[in-house]
């Protein structure tokens, strides 16, 4: 929680906002930041983009990609971040998507995860393998998209 009221207070400082598409985590990051008192003013919305679809039809990821590449890559992560920003209006975008388990996705092991983010000159992507269970992969996933947000607000 110490993360997301420090990000909240960094985003207020700078007058700027945030929004998610996210996957696996299905609003996990959004709940984190919300649950900081004056986070309004701040965080723009997300989407929830579970199915595949709606990574396309809600978020803008290109489907000729996601038919090729599947739902888990790093660019698709990337065109989240760029989705939610521009879709929510917001200065940052954070995009998620991975396989929390306990099953395979595609071909892709449990635990793997990539995040993107996406801000005024900055589209950056991040590759994890989580260990544990889904709850831990998706608490870590959350946790690890605020952390990079954090790097490029400091």
């Amino acid at each position: 929680m110490t993360l997301a009221r420090d990000l909240v207070a960094r985003l207020i400082e700078r007058d700027e906002t945030v929004a998610t598409a996210e996957s696996l985590t299905a609003g996990l990051v959004c709940v984190t930041l919300t649950e900081v008192p004056g986070s309004s003013a701040v965080v723009r919305g997300g989407l929830i983009v579970y199915a595949t679809e709606l990574k396309a039809v809600l978020a803008g990821v290109d489907a000729v990609l996601l038919a090729q590449c599947g739902a888990v890559h790093p660019e698709v992560a990337a065109q989240l971040a760029v989705g939610a920003r521009d879709r929510c209006g917001a200065d940052w975008g954070l995009g998620l998507t991975g396989v929390a388990g306990p099953d395979p996705q595609d071909g892709v092991a449990p635990g793997t995860v990539h995040i993107g983010l996406a801000g005024a000159g900055v589209r950056e992507v991040r590759t994890y393998r989580f260990e544990g269970d889904r709850a831990g992969i998706r608490t870590e996933s959350a946790r690890a998209a605020l952390v990079l947000l954090g790097e490029h607000l400091a």
